[in-house]
């Protein structure tokens, strides 16, 4: 008995050491912020608004609304307060809104925030870590980006220098400093998650997620990493309750450092223009187009007078190269797009019936484009089915036929077979087939019926004002 408790105390002891031995292990590796956050902070600032409510007659509630308003005044205003204040505040009175977060990048006072952050206010105000509040000029502000440049009158600033974001690993530490909730200076840290995410409504913007505390009031401010260079500036989190649930997303300091140039320069950010929509080159489709893997960015169509048109690209090219920069997703091409020199003329390596291929493109400014309507009217035609592919279609009625110039809509598809399993719908316009134009039901029939069989075809649908790419595979 004494012999087993003797040597169970013997293996408690190396357990004990071993676990003390390992803790100390793991402190050792772990990074000391302390001093990063002591020293950086220092070029962090909050930033609040002011936006003016109109002196009008829509400001009076509606049940007071038809009163004189100098009884108005009488009753709820003392005249000569009344006319102090309107001389006092000309725009009306003041509405304290937005409040968050900001980092100065220069000693001379420019500040970077986000757009979202200032985004319709009258005034803005930087309080540094000082404690002292200054006026600021909006040089400009971006809404695609969502960044902004601010410029106050204060000089020998402490700063932060904006780092090299493309040199960021996935799960190296980053640090964000900012006021969430209002609570200035606070300190999160954590790493990396991922790089180059794209969110539906940032097609510019190549996000870098982590998994740093970010809640309302860090926005526009810096993400920076152990060296103390901001590669990032704090802008959105994915939250279904308003909070922190692990997935924050920043914008990437190159993408910073080329915003606040033009904004610097112009006060406003030119961005270059293809004309194209894109999409994802899935397994399936990459098999259509004899491709190895799938990467590459899939032109689902071409807009009129654009310089994609313009350049020869056509809808089914796969773009896997953009003026020396690789694509391999889909959602690097319109960040790359958009940084390009406005009508400098570039190299784009494309992919076309499965050859690879180089043109020019002379980029143009990017502006607004009209978009094809779809038709809401609606064939009461009963509709042809065609039983290999699963899927009853009609032709298209008179106007929508002479909007698109091509295409059949799909009427119904039967549960679990060919067009189902694609992803295929009702209402869906199937405009090509394997790049054959399709302009009527005769046509997309004599399509199926020659196609060989056990084969995968590719698709291209217009949905919802979207032309995208799907394939079908035909027994």
């Amino acid at each position: 008995m004494n012999t087993t408790l003797t040597q169970y105390k013997k293996i408690s002891s190396i357990g004990i050491f071993s676990l003390l031995i390992f803790s100390t292990l793991l402190q050792a590796k772990l990074p000391d912020f302390t001093k990063l956050a002591e020293k950086q902070s220092q070029a962090v600032v909050n930033i609040s608004t002011k936006k003016y409510i109109p002196n009008s007659r829509q400001s009076i509630p509606p049940q007071y609304r038809g009163i004189p308003e100098e009884w108005l005044r009488y009753f709820f205003n003392h005249p000569d307060e009344e006319s102090e204040q309107d001389e006092k505040q000309p725009h009306g009175a003041p509405q304290h809104s937005s409040l968050g977060s900001g980092f100065i990048i220069s000693k001379d006072g420019y500040v970077v925030t986000n757009h979202h952050v200032i985004d319709g206010a009258d005034e803005v105000f930087v309080r540094f870590n000082d404690l002292k509040v200054s006026k600021a000029q909006i040089i400009g502000s971006d809404p695609r980006t969502d960044l902004a440049l601010l410029k106050v009158e204060r000089d020998n600033l402490p700063f932060m220098v904006l780092g090299d974001s493309t040199k960021l690993k996935v799960g190296a530490w980053v640090i964000a400093i900012g006021s969430p909730f209002g609570f200035d200076y606070s300190v999160t840290a954590g790493i990396v998650s991922a790089k180059e995410r794209s969110l539906p409504s940032d097609s510019y913007v190549p996000f870098i997620q982590t998994d740093v505390a970010i809640n309302p009031g860090n926005s526009g401010g810096p993400l920076f990493n152990l060296k103390g260079k901001v590669i990032g500036v704090n802008s959105q989190i994915y939250s279904r309750s308003g909070g922190f649930m692990g997935v924050s997303f920043a914008i990437p300091s190159n993408l910073v450092k080329h915003i606040v140039k033009e904004l610097k320069e112009k006060g406003e950010v030119t961005r270059g223009y293809l004309g194209v929509q894109i999409q994802e080159v899935t397994s399936e489709l990459s098999e259509t187009f004899n491709m190895k893997f799938p990467h590459g960015a899939l032109i689902a169509r071409v807009f009129e007078d654009t310089p994609a048109e313009k350049s020869g690209i056509k809808a089914g090219d796969v773009i896997t190269e953009f003026n020396g920069q690789k694509i391999n997703r889909s959602y690097n091409l319109p960040p790359i797009v958009g940084i390009t020199p406005i009508d400098k003329k570039v190299p784009v390596k494309i992919i076309r019936n499965g050859k690879e291929k180089t043109i020019y493109v002379r980029v143009k400014k990017l502006s607004n484009d009209e978009r094809i309507a779809s038709s809401n009217k609606k064939s009461n035609a009963s509709g042809f089915h065609i039983k290999r592919a699963g899927i009853k279609v009609i032709n298209l009625d008179e106007e929508t036929f002479e909007q698109l110039q091509q295409g059949i809509e799909v009427k119904s598809v039967t549960p679990d077979g060919p067009a189902d399993r694609s992803g295929i719908q009702a209402g869906d316009i199937i405009l090509t087939m394997q790049d054959k134009v399709i302009k009527s039901v005769r046509n997309f029939r004599k399509i199926i019926k020659n196609a060989p069989q056990k084969t995968r075809l590719r698709i291209l649908i217009y949905r919802n004002n979207q032309y995208q790419f799907t394939t079908i595979y035909l027994p």
